[in-house]
């Protein structure tokens, strides 16, 4: 379902803001699994997400999704078949449009737009039924602005709009990190409820120990724009969020032995 083969990017090489965001990572995703990606700041887990969607050119490497080498695509090209939702409960959506007009040209995506004055009666009534599998009450409320919605229900409906079309992959990248907790685990519970139904191949980033170790089939830990670990089958699910601690641990441990070790030779050979 998806490749990502020795993908290596540099941002600003050769100047003094020269960051080696990714460091030539391999990735497989079969379809149907549900991949976790963790790190820390700098990781290169939401470049990782970002060169997947095809946000900028990769110095090297390819990118396979869907039987099609995307390597060359652009963003938008690649949009067919990959859905995504942001951190930001606010983005993918227009605000000043309703929830129902919100998501019929979500269900209209990549068709001509023919929304007109008013949406048909049949395309309204399986907006009302997909809404209502949310189980938020916004059944009820599909003329509402979408803005006019908090941050969780706006991110579930957000969630709803990426996956209508039942894309080939599903980005999740770290959506839950700007909600309250209780918000938070609303939208992963619609998460895990769409991600079950349509058996959505998906990869998403998160910040959270306790989301990584429940959430998925597979995990992975990148550390300065490499994968450090990964954790699939019986291994990911004995994982706990003390197991995962002290990988970061661990690799903190060895970062500051390598510190410590380059030290000692600046100062043998000065």
């Amino acid at each position: 379902m998806l490749t990502a083969c020795n993908l290596r990017k540099t941002f600003h090489a050769g100047t003094v803001n020269e960051v080696r965001a990714l460091g030539g990572v391999n990735l497989e995703l079969s379809e149907g699994s549900f991949l976790v990606i963790v790190g820390g700041n700098g990781s290169g887990k939401s470049t990782l997400l970002n060169a997947i969607a095809g946000c900028f050119r990769l110095d090297e490497g390819e990118i396979h999704l869907a039987g099609h080498n995307v390597t060359r695509w652009p963003e938008h090209r690649r949009a067919r078949l990959i859905g995504r939702v942001f951190q930001n409960p606010f983005t993918g959506s227009a605000p000043s449009m309703s929830v129902a007009e919100n998501l019929a040209l979500a269900a209209r995506r990549g068709l001509p737009r023919r929304l007109g004055w008013a949406i048909p009666g049949r395309l309204m009534s399986e907006l009302r039924e997909q809404v209502r599998q949310l189980e938020m009450g916004l059944e009820d409320r599909l003329g509402n602005a979408i803005g006019s919605l908090s941050g969780g229900q706006r991110q579930a409906l957000t969630l709803l709009m990426a996956t209508w079309l039942k894309p080939a992959l599903l980005l999740l990248d770290e959506h839950t990190a700007a909600l309250d907790p209780k918000s938070a685990d609303q939208v992963l519970r619609v998460t895990e409820a769409i991600v079950n139904r349509h058996k959505l191949t998906t990869l998403m980033v998160t910040h959270s120990m306790s989301q990584a170790v429940h959430l998925g089939d597979r995990l992975v830990m990148m550390h300065k724009g490499a994968v450090a670990w990964q954790f699939a089958g019986a291994d990911k699910q004995r994982l706990g969020v003390e197991d995962l601690l002290a990988r970061f641990e661990d690799l903190r441990r060895r970062e500051l032995l390598d510190e410590t070790a380059a030290a000692l030779l600046e100062e043998t050979y000065v």
